[in-house]
């Protein structure tokens, strides 16, 4: 019987489909320090992991047996890609699975800037009952997404997901990647309708001179894809998310740019520092915050799952 670990947790629908054909699964969280030992103590052939657990060069000399490594989720930063292959040890990732649960959870953060919610949910448990009137007129300078513009960086797949949401309520979309020069999207909704929207990317500076919002979608980088320079470009008043990778963006920038009313707001669910992030980005109240979890909705886990157990079958059956 072939042995799978599923070191970061896995949707009991993959857990299901891999014991149907045969596979034994082991739903384990093991440390970092005793993962080899525990990998050749347990003849596992398979590896499963998600963001948490680092798949280094040398996990991958201790692991002589080890056949295939999984990563649940868009990137493989967390694995040495190149050393695992030329090892003869493949690796993939569910690049799709995710993708809609990112792309709400940027309209969860825009929507929280716009609305003030990620301050006003501080504060109304504090002076909710002696401060109302206050507090209601604090808030009451909102704005509506509708009809302003998304800038996207990055139109892979989460950022063309991002893209029809935008487009959904009634936005205006902008993008920029250096693949996609033009994008063909179908936005198709409960009974059957559907619409088609045609895109072209614009040039890199185009889209932050001219978005009111800024929704970064890249991979991990070696330097910053947004620093104060790119900051500065923005319009006055506007605002960047970022649910892709802690680094992309400057967060010493940012903070700056943020004190000086030069953004209105910011959304992080990823961190430069992560996963211990700045004080000075916790506690600022022009930012809203959550603690990685773009693709983490019972659904996506699902996806994930599934996809992460047929890819093993594939693999490993042949």
């Amino acid at each position: 019987m072939k042995v799978i670990l599923a070191n970061d947790g896995i949707a009991q629908d993959g857990i299901d489909l891999l014991e149907k054909e045969g596979f034994e699964v082991k739903n384990t969280r093991v440390a970092e320090e005793q993962l080899a030992n525990y990998i050749n103590k347990n003849n596992i052939e398979g590896l499963l992991v998600r963001s948490a657990t680092k798949v280094d060069k040398k996990l991958i000399d201790d692991c002589p047996d080890l056949k295939l490594i999984g990563r649940g989720g868009v990137g493989l930063d967390n694995i040495d890609v190149k050393y695992a292959e030329s090892k003869g040890i493949k690796v993939f990732n569910t690049p799709e699975a995710s993708s809609e649960s990112v792309a709400e959870l940027v309209f969860a953060h825009l929507l929280n800037g716009v609305r003030f919610l990620h301050d006003s949910n501080r504060n109304m448990p504090l002076e909710g009952d002696s401060q109302f009137k206050q507090l209601k007129k604090s808030y009451a300078g909102g704005v509506e997404l509708r009809g302003k513009t998304l800038g996207i960086i990055g139109f892979g797949r989460i950022g063309q997901a991002t893209a029809k949401m935008a487009l959904a309520l009634g936005m205006e979309v902008m993008y920029t990647d250096h693949h996609t020069k033009e994008a063909s999207l179908n936005l198709s909704f409960f009974d059957g309708q559907s619409v088609d929207f045609t895109l072209k990317s614009s040039e890199f500076k185009e889209v932050l001179a001219n978005s009111d919002f800024v929704s970064l979608h890249v991979p991990a980088q070696d330097k910053y894809v947004i620093g104060k320079k790119e900051l500065g470009l923005m319009k006055p008043g506007s605002a960047i998310i970022n649910t892709s990778r802690g680094g992309v963006l400057d967060e010493v920038a940012l903070v700056e740019a943020l004190d000086t009313d030069h953004l209105a707001f910011a959304g992080l669910d990823v961190f430069e520092s992560e996963p211990n992030p700045e004080i000075k980005i916790l506690m600022n109240p022009k930012i809203s915050l959550s603690p990685h979890i773009g693709g983490s909705t019972i659904e996506a886990q699902q996806r994930i799952g599934v996809e992460l157990a047929q890819k093993v079958i594939k693999l490993l059956k042949q």
